[in-house]
This record gives structure tokens, sequence and C-alpha cells, in this order.
């Protein structure tokens, strides 16, 4: 008696389930990989990392003290200090979510540091070189002083 139903279960389950996992886009380790030079950049400061993320007319854009900011990608990978945070060992970063449509992509990436939680809204494009950030927005959220 308990056979038919597990069968039953199971033939539901991949009926379900089945259109969900055939519609892995097969770019997404293209925008994965991107974004890990991305987070291989916060995490070693090399600045190579970061420059394989980005587009070359990248811009990164976001409010600071409510006024609108920008900087070029050349500007930020500036900031690389070629060595890994004194902190490194406290700090997290996570790819939230990708999403893909035909050559445009979307991602959210989380960096949660000692002080502040980063929340970037990455941009990317496939192009000829591969899929490339070509655009940051993000939110800096500092943390409660304990």
């Amino acid at each position: 008696m308990y056979r038919p139903i597990a069968t039953i279960a199971a033939g539901l389950a991949l009926l379900i389930a089945g259109p969900a996992l055939a519609q892995a886009n097969p770019e997404e380790a293209g925008v994965r990989k991107a974004l890990e030079h991305y987070l291989a950049g916060h995490a070693t400061g090399d600045p190579k990392a970061f420059r394989q993320s980005f587009h070359d007319e990248a811009r990164l854009q976001w409010i600071r003290e409510g006024q609108y900011a920008t900087r070029s990608d050349d500007e930020y990978v500036a900031g690389a200090s070629g060595k890994p945070p004194a902190d490194e060992a406290q700090r997290k970063r996570s790819i939230e979510s990708i999403d893909i449509t035909g050559t445009a992509a979307s991602a959210k990436i989380v960096l949660d540091y000692p002080t502040v939680v980063f929340t970037d809204y990455m941009h990317l494009l496939k192009t000829q070189d591969g899929w490339k950030i070509v655009n940051k927005t993000f939110h800096a959220q500092p943390k409660a002083k304990q």
C-alpha cells in the first residue's frame, strides 16, 4: 500500500521540480564568474580581480548622506590596496540572487563586514570578453555599535 503512494509522490515531485530544473540558465556560470572575481577583489585587495569583473566603462552609484554619488570603475579599482583587509576573517560575502535574460543580467550581493553591511546590485552584460559588470548601485547599512 505504501509503495504506490511513494511512487505517486515521487512522480508528482518530478513533475513539479522538473521544469524548474530544466530552466537553469546556461549563462549563469559566466555571470557567477564575473561576480566571483569581484568578491575575490574584496577578499584579496587585488586590483586585477576587480578589473576582471568590471567593464571598462562601468559606473558605480550610491547615495551618501542624502546626496547622489558616482564614480568610474577606474576610480573604484584605484582604491584597491593590493592586500587583504586586516579584518578579513570577520568578513562574509555572498551572492544572493542572479537573474538573466539573454545578454543582460542582474545580481544581488551582500558584503557583511564587522561595522557595516553593503548590499550591492550589479547589472551585467555579456560582451565579447564575457560577462562584465557595467553598473553597480549599493546601499551601506552601518551596524549598531556594541
